[in-house]
C-alpha cells in the first residue's frame, strides 16, 4: 500500500477551521487552504468524527446512506502525520501542521529527559501553553468578532490536549448525544459563528473491535443518525462540516512485529515511543545508524523506515521548528498495509487493540469533508 504525502496549506485538517473563517468573512492572515473553499454562511458547525476515514466510508456507504450522500460534493482531504487523534486534534485547533503545533504524536519525548509525553493523557508538569505556544485559530477567530465554541464531554474540559489544541474558544460539556445536539444548535444561534463538536464512539470501537466489525458498522450506523438529526436541528441558513482525524486499518496478530520477541529490535534505544503503525525511536548517542540498519534489515516491506532528517526532508511534519525537531523519534517506522509493531510490556493495552491507525497510508490519511 502505497503512501500519502500530507495536503498542507491546500486541503488537510489543519485548513478546515481558517477555510471556515473565510467562509464566516473572516480571512486570517498567513492561512493558505488554497484547495478548501467553502460557501460563506453566518454560522458553521464543525463535527469531527474521530476515525472516520474517507475510505471507510466509501467501503460502507450504505451503513451511513446520510453522510454518504454528501460525498460526491466534497473531495477528501488528508490527515497529517502521524494520523492520529492527538496531532490531528491540535491541526485542528491551531491551523498548524505538526512541526509547527509540537504535538508530533501519541508519544513523543520530552527533550531532555528519557521521558514521553502521553498527549492523551497529559502529564500535569508539562505546560500545554508552553508545548503549544501558538494562538489557536479559535482564539484568532473569536479575536475578529465570531463567537466559537467547543462541544465535548465534560471530562475534557481542562485536559492538557484540550488547553494545548482548543483554547479560546467556549467549553460546552456535553456527555450524550441529545446534550450535544442541543449545544451545538444553541451555540451556533450567533452570527458569526463557529462550533465546533467532536464525538470519539466510533474510534474507541473501531480500536477495540476493528473496523470490519458488526460492533463498528453498527457505530457507523448511530454517527450516521447523529449527524442527520444534527443537521434537522439546525438552521436551514447554519452551515454543517462533518470531518475527521483519520482512518483506520485492522492489524491481524500475524502481521505484528513484538519488540519485547524479536529482542534486536531494544538494542540502541533509549525511548519506544509513538504508537504501533508509526513507532517514533530515540537513540543511545551515536547508535541512530545501528538503530536503522537493523529495523529495515527485521522490518523489510512491512515499514518504511526513516531517520528524522529524511522524513522532515519528505515534508511529512511539515515546516519543523527548532523546538519541535527533538521531541520526533530519531528513527521513524510508518507502517504498510496491515503491520504494526508493538510491545507486550510497554504497550500491553495497545497489542490488545484490533483497528489501529497513525501510518500515511490512503487507509489513514485521507479524511471526508462533508458539507451540508
Amino acid at each position: 500500500m502505497t503512501f500519502l504525502q500530507p495536503g498542507y496549506g491546500d486541503r488537510s485538517l489543519a485548513d478546515v477551521v481558517p477555510a471556515v473563517g473565510a467562509a464566516l468573512g473572516v480571512r486570517l492572515e498567513g492561512a493558505a487552504h488554497e484547495g478548501l473553499v467553502l460557501p460563506e454562511a453566518p454560522a458553521y458547525v464543525v463535527f469531527l468524527v474521530d476515525g472516520l476515514g474517507a475510505r471507510l466510508l466509501e467501503r460502507y456507504a450504505h451503513v451511513a446512506p446520510y453522510l454518504s450522500s454528501l460525498r460526491s460534493a466534497a473531495p477528501a482531504a488528508t490527515a497529517g502525520v502521524p494520523s492520529t487523534t492527538a496531532t490531528s486534534l491540535t491541526s485542528l485547533g491551531t491551523g498548524l501542521p505538526p512541526g509547527a503545533h509540537g504535538v508530533v504524536g501519541f508519544t513523543s519525548r520530552v527533550p531532555g529527559t528519557e521521558r514521553l509525553l502521553n498527549a492523551l493523557m497529559w502529564p500535569k508538569d508539562v505546560d500545554p501553553a508552553e508545548w503549544q505556544p501558538h494562538p489557536t485559530v479559535f482564539a484568532r477567530l473569536r479575536e475578529r468578532g465570531v463567537a466559537v465554541s467547543v462541544v465535548n464531554k465534560r471530562d475534557f474540559a481542562s485536559s492538557g490536549l484540550t488547553l494545548a489544541a482548543h483554547r479560546g474558544a467556549d467549553f460546552v460539556g456535553a456527555d450524550k448525544v441529545g446534550e450535544r445536539i442541543a449545544a451545538a444548535v444553541a451555540a451556533s444561534d450567533h452570527a458569526p459563528s463557529l462550533t465546533y463538536l467532536y464525538d470519539g464512539d466510533l474510534d474507541w470501537t473501531g480500536h477495540r473491535h476493528g473496523v470490519a466489525s458488526s460492533e463498528w458498522l453498527q457505530q457507523l450506523a448511530m454517527i450516521d443518525h447523529e449527524a442527520e438529526q444534527l443537521r434537522e436541528a439546525l438552521p436551514p441558513s447554519t452551515r454543517l462540516v462533518v470531518v475527521a482525524d483519520h482512518g483506520m486499518v485492522d492489524s491481524p496478530p500475524e502481521a505484528r512485529v513484538d519488540v519485547d520477541t524479536v529482542h534486536e529490535l531494544r538494542d540502541g534505544l533509549v525511548l519506544f515511543g509513538g504508537e504501533a503503525r508509526f513507532r517514533q525511536l530515540y537513540c543511545q548517542r551515536g547508535a541512530v545508524d545501528d538503530v536503522l540498519a537493523t529495523w529495515r534489515s527485521v522490518l523489510g516491506d512491512k515499514a518504511e523506515v526513516l531517520t528524522r532528517e529524511e522524513a522532515t526532508a519528505l515534508g511529512w511534519f511539515g515546516e519543523v521548528s527548532s523546538t519541535v525537531r527533538p521531541r520526533i523519534g530519531d528513527v521513524l517506522v510508518a507502517c504498510h498495509d496491515d503491520a504494526a509493531v508493538i510491545s507486550s510490556v510497554d504497550w500491553a493495552y495497545e497489542a490488545r487493540l484490533v483497528g489501529l491507525h497513525g501510518s500515511l497510508t490512503p487507509e489513514e490519511m485521507l479524511i471526508p469533508v462533508l458539507v451540508d
